[in-house]
């Protein structure tokens, strides 16, 4: 059994920085306390750096199996670890969609052969899969994800019976991309009326409207309600959708709330300005919008409105990146530098450091019911991290893990740097290097 000492470190842990030493013994913490002494463990000298519990990113799309081109399991695993992500949900989205119990399986099998982190993936509902929806092991999965806008064929959820249904007889928490597609329909034929094709990719928040958000999202809540279903809206971008959401301040009340939201970290540190220097590369769905949303969603995640941040981590190739704006695919790398993104809102004063631990682990965990995971505690795992919060780290191409080998942060100088990934008690990443194991495992919970 391996043995790692971390002494000295300044721990970021369920509200509270301490300096502690962290003994792992194999995959597991076995005690945290001040000047721990083990002969014969492998000591890491952590002294003005600060420990926080992985990163759990609850949304992000891998592209595996059929749209490797764009990004692996195995590519984006090492990205996530490389940026202090240690457990990751991905979506159904792929090829063939994960729509069937079959389909989840050989998923889970790709990333036992293949990934870096941490894993689990949703099921995917279309218009005509209750039955496999109702046959799902609640421990199965994270989660059903229902996608109501911005979506193809038959992954776009739009049958009211079928959606009824879902929310009536889903056996696990419903995860929602919450858009009105007819909605977003009229504003791009008056776009297109205007521009032609080429419509400015700064129009886009103003086409996937903050009314069209909230149609979307305010019957989600309206079905969880009626049916009494745990839901859980993802990235909320508009202050308007913010009026579906109450407040969560404690940790203990996310498991049995039917009813939560998520930001994700893009939402947050851009806005509809940063389109005239990005372009498409800030591109997604559901849109960057306002300074006024950016901001109306910075407070509700320090007044506890949103529980949970993420990236939708959604990776396309540079080439399809530069084609005009209807024909630019939605979606941007994220989880290298989500991290980090979050680190520069708190060298600005916007979050805290007790405030992006608690939404990015803590509160995943707990909504989720992950085992083990999301905290720093003797008997969990030791997915954790390490950070220089004092030493500059530059995006550019060299050190890019993404497959798709670009990302909008290119150039940026983020003041911190993800020193140390250790995933299940060893080490993904260490001083620029990124591990070629396979250390993640298959997500457990407790339902």
């Amino acid at each position: 059994m391996n043995k790692l000492l971390i002494k000295n470190a300044t721990l970021v842990n369920e509200g509270r920085i301490y300096a502690s030493d962290v003994l792992i013994e194999g995959e597991r913490i076995a005690r945290i306390a001040p000047d721990i002494q083990a002969p014969d463990a492998v000591v890491i000298d952590a002294a003005g750096r600060h420990l926080i519990p992985g990163m759990i990113d609850d949304q992000v799309h891998f592209r595996e199996p059929g749209l490797t081109h764009k990004g692996t399991i195995a590519s984006e695993s090492r990205a996530a670890v490389a940026g202090g992500t240690t457990s990751f949900m991905e979506m159904p989205n792929v090829n063939p969609q994960t729509t069937t119990l079959d389909a989840l399986e050989a998923k889970y099998q790709i990333a036992a052969n293949s990934s870096a982190a941490n894993y689990s993936f949703y099921l995917g509902a279309t218009n005509d899969n209750l039955e496999e929806i109702k046959k799902l092991d609640p421990k199965q999965s994270c989660g059903i994800k229902i996608f109501m806008g911005a979506s193809t064929g038959n992954m776009l959820v739009d049958n009211q019976e079928t959606l009824a249904a879902i929310f009536r007889e889903s056996p696990v928490m419903i995860v929602t991309h919450c858009e009105d597609t007819p909605t977003i329909k009229v504003l791009e034929d008056e776009a297109r009326a205007k521009w032609g094709e080429d419509v400015p990719m700064r129009e886009h928040g103003r086409i996937r409207s903050a009314d069209a958000c909230y149609k979307s999202s305010s019957l989600a809540v309206s079905l969880a309600k009626q049916y009494g279903a745990k839901l859980h809206v993802l990235h909320l971008t508009t202050a308007k959708e913010l009026s579906l959401f109450t407040a969560t301040p404690d940790l203990k009340d996310l498991k049995d709330k039917n009813i939560t939201a998520e930001v994700c970290v893009h939402h947050l540190f851009f806005n509809e300005a940063d389109y005239d220097t990005l372009g498409s590369q800030i591109k997604c769905n559901p849109a960057v919008k306002s300074a006024a949303d950016q901001h109306a969603l910075l407070d509700a995640v320090r007044n506890d409105v949103l529980d949970i941040i993420a990236t939708d981590h959604a990776p396309h190739t540079w080439e399809e990146k530069q084609n005009s704006y209807f024909k630019a695919p939605s979606g941007v790398p994220l989880v290298q530098h989500s991290l980090l993104a979050l680190l520069e809102l708190y060298h600005n004063g916007v979050f805290s450091l007790e405030t992006i631990v608690k939404k990015t682990s803590h509160a995943v965990a707990e909504r989720f019911q992950v085992q083990d995971r999301g905290y720093i505690r003797e008997g969990y795992f030791a997915d954790l991290v390490l950070l220089d919060l004092g030493k500059p780290y530059v995006v550019n191409d060299s050190n890019l893990l993404y497959l798709c080998g670009w990302s909008p942060f290119n150039g940026y100088r983020f003041h911190s740097t993800v020193e140390m990934t250790l995933v299940n008690g060893q080490i993904a990443w260490q001083n620029g290097q990124v591990t070629n194991e396979v250390l993640g495992k298959r997500l457990t919970f407790t339902r």
